[in-house]
């Protein structure tokens, strides 16, 4: 991958929360990895009236948790400029645009630039309207559009929006990120798949049971609740991240490994979601929110007490769910889903179920399938790393008891700490033009249609929502729903097994 890398970054939303969070310590990386060196600048630009000085004390801020000697973030935040700006005034990309014709001139930037919008999505349409009627995308380099979520709020509205945006870029020119498709195991499930003839030959549902994906998050709202009022569970996590999961998990192997063959396949894989009736929606999802619960002696708030939380608010903080693929190679194979707040454990645990075996050999009755444990795959997404391949042993000892153990492998401290985070990943992945683990159009469509169904269903439905426990793994019908098929939920900390 090459290094030195021209361009300039202008980023809307300069000011706020993501970028002094995530973007500023991802473009750090970059610069003391080498894919940033000379030829680099960044405009922020937000409406607060600082200074360009003001603004480097922002971005030194953003990098105090790094060893890097202070002479090296000061050079690397003086490539940082800063632009009051009211995204609505034409004027001011007037202004902007002198400013990048500067920085471009100063740094050698060859016109390439990539914008990125890291402020409310209310804006983007806006934004990317002025870029285009006030000329500053450029003739010679390369102009890129970087978008956060939520792309619109349902399906309408993302068609809008994207609407708005391609009046102005091309759709390979605007890469959606979904930071879920930059961690580093994610990205693995694809080498997994199909760098692997063991798992490629049994990937079906001839082996397969059922596929389980966990999203747990053990925190609640916090203080974003006025965000979380307008979107909960389904739209902040079922929508994007879940989704993006089931392709990687279920899509053909593609062509070539490039964005054009991946986003064609699972783009087909969304297609081939099966849609489910109003009454299959009831049956196949549950949605929830945590309740008070005394935790060590206190009583701590429900979602419903929480700080600018409607006292009778319907929005849910859990979702779980069966997904069913109309495919040959998935038909009659659920993959559960299921993510919420104030859970047992923040972890993300993807569980590959395999079939039992027809006949047990080792019990008296040799259809007895009670003893014998299912053959496990799980991808250890976040905070562990790594994959176990759970099979069944004899137990050490007289007789032929059968019991579980794993096959493990776990990436050490070391290798994190050398693995990129996924701000830096797919920031650089942009910067190279590669839109492979960003979201296309057409998922993004796809998705939109699959999950408006479910929330039709729910915001006609006035139902008191079912409350979980914090410290849980969810509602009681969060188990019900897989043990309906026979199957049990794999990952639940609650639980000895």
């Amino acid at each position: 991958m090459r290094t030195d890398l021209a361009a300039l970054f202008i980023i809307f939303g300069g000011s706020g929360d993501l970028a002094q969070r995530k973007l500023y310590p991802a473009l750090f990386n970059l610069y003391q990895k080498g894919y940033l060196k000379e030829h680099f600048a960044v405009i922020g630009t937000a409406r607060r009236p600082w200074s360009d000085e003001h603004y480097h004390e922002i971005i030194m801020t953003s990098l105090a948790g790094f060893e890097a000697d202070e002479t090296v973030k000061k050079t690397f935040a003086s490539h940082f400029y800063y632009q009051s700006h009211d995204v609505t005034d034409a004027q001011h990309y007037e202004t902007l645009k002198q400013l990048a014709a500067k920085l471009d001139d100063q740094y050698q930037l060859q016109q390439n630039r990539i914008y990125y919008m890291a402020m409310s999505p209310r804006f983007f349409g806006t934004i990317a309207s002025h870029l285009g009627s006030e000329a500053l995308l450029t003739a010679d380099g390369f102009n890129r559009l970087i978008i956060e979520k939520p792309f619109g709020r349902d399906y309408d509205s993302a068609k809008i929006l994207n609407d708005e945006l391609t009046q102005t870029f091309e759709e390979d020119q605007i890469y959606r990120i979904d930071h879920y498709l930059g961690k580093e195991m994610i990205q693995n499930i694809m080498a997994l798949r199909f760098g692997n003839g063991l798992l490629g030959a049994v990937w079906n549902k001839q082996f397969i049971d059922n596929v389980q994906i966990t999203l747990a998050e053990s925190v609640g709202v916090e203080d974003r609740a006025g965000y979380y009022e307008t979107s909960g569970a389904l739209r902040d996590m079922m929508q994007n991240h879940i989704m993006q999961v089931i392709g990687m998990l279920a899509m053909e192997m593609p062509v070539s490994f490039s964005a054009e063959d991946v986003q064609r396949e699972k783009t087909r894989l969304f297609k081939s979601i099966q849609p489910y009736t109003p009454a299959e929606i009831k049956t196949n999802f549950v949605r929830a929110q945590y309740g008070e619960t005394p935790v060590e002696g206190q009583t701590q708030p429900g979602y419903r007490q929480e700080t600018n939380v409607a006292p009778a608010s319907q929005t849910e903080t859990f979702v779980a769910g069966k997904v069913l693929i109309d495919n040959e190679r998935w038909c009659g194979v659920p993959f559960y889903v299921r993510t919420g707040k104030r859970l047992a454990r923040k972890e993300t645990q993807i569980n590959i179920v395999f079939k039992k075996t027809g006949v047990n050999i080792f019990a008296p009755d040799k259809n007895d399938q009670s003893a014998v444990a299912p053959d496990v795959l799980t991808i250890f997404v976040e905070p562990e790393q790594g994959f176990a391949l759970t099979l069944n042993g004899k137990k050490v000892g007289q007789g032929f008891e059968l019991v579980p153990g794993q096959l493990a492998y776990q990436y050490n401290q070391q290798m994190l700490a050398d693995s990129p985070e996924a701000y830096e990943r797919l920031i650089l992945e942009a910067l190279n033009g590669d839109g492979t683990n960003f979201t296309h159009w057409r998922e993004l469509a796809a998705s939109w249609q699959f999950v408006d169904a479910i929330r039709k269903v729910w915001d006609a439905d006035q139902t008191a929502l079912p409350t979980y426990p914090i410290g849980s793994m969810g509602p009681k019908e969060a188990t019900e729903l897989v043990q309906s098929t026979g199957a049990e939920w794999i990952f639940d900390p609650t639980q000895s097994k």
